[in-house]
């Protein structure tokens, strides 16, 4: 019989955020089982683990494999069927009553594949928390945002997202998902790295018939940015190259090339906004992402599966309206 849920944490040099916050995970997760994926961390986690919390399992990765290939190796290495898991960031604060109601959504529906809890900021905890907020969707040209946050802008939480609602995508940093699921789609696209590979796999789910759902009676508080903050090029570098390769991928063909050739071009305008705001590495950054987005073409379109929903989206033109109508 399979056993129900595995919260499965991936760690890279990440000490300080499992002494502050694993603690919190053991003691409100009675029901389930907890692993650290560790991507061969060099600041002795795995022997601080050992030391102090022996229930927890610790599954050693021989590199660094980024978010996406982190995950995909180290779940590989978890022999225990389970009905679902867990992919939790450990820089993020769980609370008492964090699993059963996402768990009581999977239940309503077998169609459902991903469920997202709210996520708040730890560190201004009346606030959505940029990655994920109440629950992730996408505007026509392939922008994502999130009930709670569009852009930069981040609402304050008074209970309008306490719901239960369908979206697009669930964050990985508290990504609850059927094994099954995440099996059959073959886990995360390992080439991302990091960034929007949880998005990919969402909309790779959707497209083969499943949904995605956010529960607002689940909290959790996440710290942001522990591993890339968001001032660093090289994350700048990844949303770019991961959100075409994404489109690339996901698109209906009727669609594709146009959305592709206008978000090509508005990459031009986030280059120089970047180079503006953050500096010239941020400028290069987005050339470097485009090269490398061309280089990933062929393997790209291999990925691309037999079927895409022609309406994916739930917001038109949201760039346009957000910076140009101030919506």
């Amino acid at each position: 019989m399979s056993q129900k849920l595995a919260v499965v944490i991936l760690n890279w040099n990440g000490k300080n955020w499992l002494e502050k916050f694993l603690p919190q995970v053991v003691r409100f997760s009675k029901n389930a089982d907890i692993y650290v994926i560790d991507n061969l961390s060099t600041d002795d986690s795995a022997a601080f683990l050992e030391t102090h919390f022996p229930s927890v399992g610790i599954i050693r990765n021989n590199k660094n494999y980024g978010f996406a290939g982190g995950y995909n190796e180290g779940l590989k290495k978890i022999n225990d069927p389970y009905l679902y898991y867990c992919l939790l960031n450990s820089d993020v604060e769980v609370t008492e009553n964090w699993i059963e109601p996402v768990l009581q959504v999977f239940e309503k529906d077998p169609s459902i594949a991903a469920v997202q809890p709210k996520i708040l900021s730890f560190d201004n905890r009346k606030y959505f928390e940029f990655a994920g907020a109440a629950g992730g969707l996408i505007d026509n040209l392939g922008y994502p945002y999130c009930r709670g946050r569009v852009f930069d802008d981040i609402e304050e939480d008074k209970g309008q997202y306490d719901d239960e609602a369908e979206i697009f995508w669930a964050s990985g940093c508290c990504l609850f998902i059927r094994t099954e699921d995440f099996w059959e789609q073959n886990g995360f696209d390992e080439r991302f790295f990091a960034h929007q590979e949880e998005i990919d796999l969402c909309w790779r789910l959707i497209n083969s018939g499943k949904k995605i759902f956010y529960t607002g009676q689940s909290e959790v508080y996440h710290v942001g940015g522990g591993t890339l903050n968001k001032q660093s090029p090289q994350k700048t570098f990844l949303n770019i190259r991961n959100n075409l390769s994404m489109m690339l991928k996901n698109l209906p063909f009727p669609k594709l090339i146009s959305t592709l050739f206008l978000r090509l071009c508005l990459d031009g305008f986030a280059a120089a906004y970047f180079g503006y705001k953050y500096g010239l590495t941020h400028f290069w950054a987005v050339g470097r992402a485009h090269s490398s987005f061309y280089l990933q073409v062929p393997g790209t379109w291999k990925r691309r599966q037999k079927h895409q929903k022609k309406k994916f989206y739930q917001s038109e033109w949201l760039i346009f309206k957000h910076f140009l109508g101030r919506k």
